[in-house]
C-alpha cells in the first residue's frame, strides 16, 4: 500500500522526542560542588562566629553556633596591640611590589613579544624567565639573606620588596606575553607608522588593551605578598617592621589560650584582600578569560 507521503513525493516532518533537548540533571556534580561549598564556608563561618566570642563562652558554647553575647573585645585587643603599625608595613610593602613588579614585568612582555624575532638575547631572557618558575623560594632564601645582609637592607622594609619583586616577576611577564601576543600585529605597525616611538607605543597601546591582564597579575601578586611570612620572619626583626602574617604568628603566641583573639586577628588581616577582591573580581575574571576564544 502506497502512503501519501510516497504519492505526493513529500516527507511527513518527525516530530522531535518529548525527551530530546531535555538535559538531565547531573546529580553527582551537584552533590560534589554542595559539599565542597559547605566544606569552604563552615571554617569561614567558625573563624567569624568565633571572633566574636569571649574567652569563656568559646570553652562553654556550641562551637558552631554565634554567641548569645557577642563582644567586640577581641577585635579592641587586637587593635591596640600595633595591628595598624603591622597592617601600615603591609600595605607598603604589598603596594610597592605590585608596582614594581607589574611595570618591569610589562616592559619586558613588550621587549620580548616585540623583539624576540630579532634578537636571540630575547629570546634566551625569555627562556631564563621560565627557568625561574623552577626555582622554589625555600631553596634560595640562605643566598637571598646573605646578599640582603650584605648590601645593608636587613631589617627594613626594602628587604621584603626587593626579593617579592624579583619572584614576582618569571609568572608576571609569562602572563604579559602570552597576552600581548593576542594584540594584532596591524596595530603596532600603525603606531609605528605614525611615528611613534616604543614608549608611546606601551604608554598609548599596549597599557589600556593589557589592562584586564595588568590587574589579574597586580591582584595574583598582591596576595602572594600580602600572605608572604618567609622573608618577613628572615630578613627583618624588629617588632616595627613586622608584617601582618609575621605579627599574626607572634600575636597567636603570646595569646595561645585566647582563641577567639587569634581569630580576630585573622579576620581582620583577611578582610583588606577580600575588598580588594570584590572591588578588582570582573577585572580579575577578563584578565584570567583573555585570549579563551581566540
Amino acid at each position: 500500500m502506497v502512503t501519501e507521503a510516497v504519492v505526493t513525493g513529500r516527507r511527513t516532518p518527525r516530530r522531535p522526542s518529548p525527551a530530546k533537548g531535555r538535559q538531565r540533571p547531573n546529580v553527582p556534580a551537584g552533590v560534589t560542588a554542595t559539599l565542597w561549598l559547605v566544606f569552604a564556608i563552615v571554617p569561614v563561618y567558625y573563624v567569624v562566629i568565633t571572633s566574636f566570642k569571649s574567652q569563656q563562652g568559646f570553652f562553654n558554647e556550641n562551637a558552631l553556633l554565634p554567641s548569645a553575647t557577642p563582644t567586640l573585645d577581641n577585635y579592641i585587643l587586637v587593635l591596640q596591640s600595633d595591628f595598624f603599625v603591622y597592617f601600615l608595613n603591609s600595605v607598603i610593602v604589598t603596594l610597592a611590589t605590585v608596582v614594581l613588579s607589574v611595570g618591569c614585568a610589562l616592559m619586558a612582555a613588550y621587549a620580548i613579544v616585540r623583539g624576540s624575532g630579532k634578537s636571540k638575547l630575547l629570546r634566551g631572557t625569555f627562556s631564563l624567565f621560565l627557568l625561574g618558575l623552577a626555582i622554589p623560594l625555600q631553596a634560595v632564601i640562605i643566598p637571598v639573606y646573605l646578599m640582603i645582609t650584605r648590601a645593608g637592607l636587613y631589617d627594613s622594609l626594602i628587604a621584603l620588596v626587593l626579593p617579592s619583586v624579583a619572584f614576582a616577576l618569571p609568572l608576571s611577564i609569562i602572563i604579559l606575553s602570552n597576552f600581548l601576543r593576542d594584540i594584532p600585529g596591524e596595530l603596532y605597525e600603525a603606531m609605528r607608522v605614525d611615528g611613534a616611538s616604543d614608549w608611546r607605543t606601551l604608554t598609548t597601546l599596549v597599557f589600556p588593551l593589557a589592562r584586564p591582564a595588568l590587574m589579574t597579575v597586580a591582584i595574583y601578586n598582591g596576595l602572594h605578598v600580602w600572605n608572604g611570612f618567609i622573608f618577613a620572619l628572615v630578613l627583618t626583626q624588629s617588632p616595627d617592621k613586622r608584617v601582618l602574617p609575621l605579627a599574626l604568628w607572634t600575636f597567636q603566641g603570646e595569646f595561645t589560650a585566647n582563641v577567639p583573639a587569634v581569630l580576630a586577628a585573622v579576620v581582620l588581616s583577611t578582610l583588606p584582600i577580600v575588598l580588594l577582591y570584590i572591588l578588582g573580581r570582573r577585572q580579575l575574571i577578563a584578565g584570567l578569560t583573555a585570549g579563551v576564544g581566540k
